[in-house]
């Protein structure tokens, strides 16, 4: 009976022993991680220890803060441009709605000018001559415009002081070719009214035939059946 247990003790078909660790799992990881750590550590502490004594951390540092000045200074360059360049911008803007002010202004002056002198003529013919009398037609003006229209304009005075109320008409005709023959006409209403004591200034647009060749302008004043004063322009 004992060879038998020991001869089963010492076989193959002897009962299998397994060996197990009194330490758990969880602390043995946390073991291992330990050690890595503290690998690592002195990893980097011989690094960085190496790195000082090559003299390479504290010329990186150098340079680190070298290179954080020039940023602040290009930064502070880029701001100093970007103002200038605003304000260049503001005062491109400024002078450029100066001086479309500035150029309306200057056609306004003008338009005024031409009206000053238009002024300046009308009143320069309102300068009584030597010796004049009665009724008197000064300034008679025409001008073809675009072919299609003529503007007139015709001043009637008494050159005379504290003369008498004129009550009459005033005819204008215009006269030239039409195709190539001889054509004339009136005005489209007829006579204008004319009713002034010391001048009158008129004026107006006559609608022109096509094709019409205007060549002369008469302008008439006609008091009753009685003519007054003419005075003809050629174009």
């Amino acid at each position: 009976m004992r060879f038998k247990l020991l001869r089963r003790r010492l076989t193959i078909s002897a009962p299998r022993m397994v060996l197990r660790s009194a330490m758990p799992w969880p602390l043995r990881w946390a073991g291992a991680a330990v050690v890595l750590g503290f690998c690592g550590a002195i990893g980097l502490w011989a690094f960085e220890f190496g790195k000082e004594i090559a003299g390479l951390d504290s010329g990186a540092r150098e340079e680190l803060l070298r290179l954080r000045a020039d940023f602040a200074k290009l930064q502070e360059e880029r701001d100093k441009a970007q103002s200038i360049l605003n304000t260049s911008g503001s005062l491109i803007t400024a002078e450029k709605a100066a001086q479309e002010r500035l150029a309306q202004q200057i056609k306004t002056l003008e338009s005024e000018n031409r009206a000053l002198r238009d002024d300046l003529g009308f009143f320069e013919k309102l300068i009584p001559s030597s010796g004049a009398e009665g009724v008197a037609i000064r300034g008679l003006q025409a001008e073809v415009l675009a072919g299609t229209q003529l503007k007139w304009q015709v001043l009637v005075l008494q050159p005379v002081k504290n003369a008498p109320e004129f009550r009459g008409k005033l005819e204008l005709s215009v006269s030239g070719t039409l195709e190539g023959k001889p054509w004339m006409m009136a005005l489209p209403g007829g006579p204008l009214p004319l009713q002034f004591r010391q001048y009158r200034r008129m004026e107006g647009m006559i609608d022109l035939p096509a094709h019409a060749v205007v060549k002369n302008v008469s302008a008439k004043v006609v008091e009753g059946a009685v003519s007054r004063a003419v005075q003809n322009v050629s174009l």
